[in-house]
């Protein structure tokens, strides 16, 4: 069963963000989708790459104010 988690990681900033994402997404199970909310701006360049790299998906990408949003789905 598909999992749908939330990481509210508002507050840390570079390489908190990367490194908590990184631990959850070895914890759950391939396909399952991770919410990042941050409010750190390096986090616009480090999720993509991250992704990219690991050959996670980033579904989703979104600004509202000075919060960050990601929806990420783990891959391979």
């Amino acid at each position: 069963m598909k999992k749908n988690i939330k990481l509210n990681l508002i507050g840390l900033r570079c390489p908190e963000p990367i490194m908590i994402i990184r631990k959850t997404l070895r914890d759950i199970n391939l396909h399952d989708n991770i919410l990042v909310l941050s409010d750190d701006p390096t986090t616009q360049r480090d999720i993509p790459h991250f992704c990219h790299f690991m050959d996670h998906k980033l579904l989703k990408y979104e600004i509202k104010d000075k919060l960050y949003l990601y929806l990420l789905k783990k891959g391979l």
